[in-house]
């Protein structure tokens, strides 16, 4: 039975690495049928809505969604950022950020770690007010948030096998916020007596994350730590021309390149379109296409380690010709 991928290319550069990703996909031949839809930037200029209803819609009713980048621009008023709506409209609570080595020169060996953030809550809660002089935002943080996320850690860590997960929280500082977190993941470990809990306060994860990332395997924390976190380490094995993200809640996911639209390299054809092969891998994985999505995850570190490499991992093949690398690797 085929499934329903809603695919959204989005602003600058998400118009050429999301083809690029569809391009591999065609060649492994999956059973997925594949409609489009308008989000971003672009969008908000051609209909006046970066996020239209008709795209909710077509989210809500797909298996999963390819999502490319969006531009979001900080000066218009009541603008809604198309991804965190999303976000927020399915409920898609887990995002997962996978680092893996992929024998990058110049960067970390022996990295394999998932960050886990929380993805509805936080300081990302769009609860925010400007009172003139001051102004402030409001940090909201559930039982249940905090609970489900846990939760999504240790099913992860139990589903591949990983004997640890970090509970990274800043407690000894924001007592309620965060306290409520570490007591229920802690609440929560109690279900996995097979998997090890620990927990790490989020500066020394920082310092620790550069220090010593092998040691870590799954890591679960709050909306803007995780958001953090997730970057810094994607520094360790090539950056976020390599970073892709799962956005996974209970009926529903969208997979992503965590990299931005880039307009100042977009149409170029220099764009690296890792990022969302990637993050395609992910999706095939969710849909039950493991074989396929170990196929991909293979050709790109194949292609890493044949030196076929876009300009910000230090090489000059464009964005064609790593697109074309990976799909004869397959």
């Amino acid at each position: 039975m085929s499934k329903r991928v809603c695919v959204i290319e989005g602003d600058g550069i998400g118009r050429e690495v999301v083809p690029a990703a569809l391009s591999v996909l065609a060649a492994l031949r999956l059973p997925f049928d594949y409609t489009l839809a308008k989000a971003g930037y672009g969008c908000y200029q051609e209909c006046g809505d970066s996020i239209p209803a008709a795209t909710v819609a077509a989210c809500r009713e797909a298996d999963a969604v390819l999502f490319g980048a969006v531009t979001t621009p900080p000066d218009i008023p009541g603008y809604k950022s198309a991804i965190i709506t999303l976000r927020k409209e399915l409920d898609l609570y887990a995002n997962l950020r996978p680092t893996r080595s992929l024998g990058v020169p110049g960067y970390r060996e022996g990295v394999d770690l998932t960050i886990v953030r929380e993805n509805t809550e936080g300081l990302y809660s769009g609860q925010e007010e400007d009172l003139g002089d001051v102004a402030t935002a409001k940090r909201v943080i559930t039982r249940k948030g905090s609970e489900r996320i846990a939760r999504a850690a240790f099913e992860l860590a139990r589903r591949e096998g990983r004997p640890r997960v970090t509970i990274v929280h800043k407690a000894n500082v924001l007592r309620k916020t965060c306290g409520l977190f570490r007591r229920t993941a802690f609440a929560v470990a109690k279900d996995y007596p097979d998997i090890t809990a620990d927990e790490m306060l989020v500066d020394a994860m920082a310092m620790r994350l550069i220090r010593d990332p092998e040691k870590f395997s799954v890591i679960v924390t709050t909306n803007l730590f995780g958001d953090i976190l997730s970057d810094e380490a994607s520094m360790l094995v090539g950056g976020l021309g390599l970073a892709a993200a799962g956005n996974i809640g209970e009926r529903g996911a969208i997979f992503e390149p965590v990299h931005g639209s880039a307009p100042d390299i977009a149409g170029k054809g220099v764009a690296n379109p890792l990022a969302t092969i990637l993050a395609a891998a992910l999706l095939c994985s969710y849909l039950g296409e493991q074989e396929a999505a170990e196929r991909l995850n293979r050709a790109v570190a194949s292609v890493i380690r044949d030196g076929i490499l876009p300009p910000d991992l230090g090489g000059s093949a464009g964005t064609q010709e790593v697109t074309r690398a990976v799909v004869a690797a397959l």
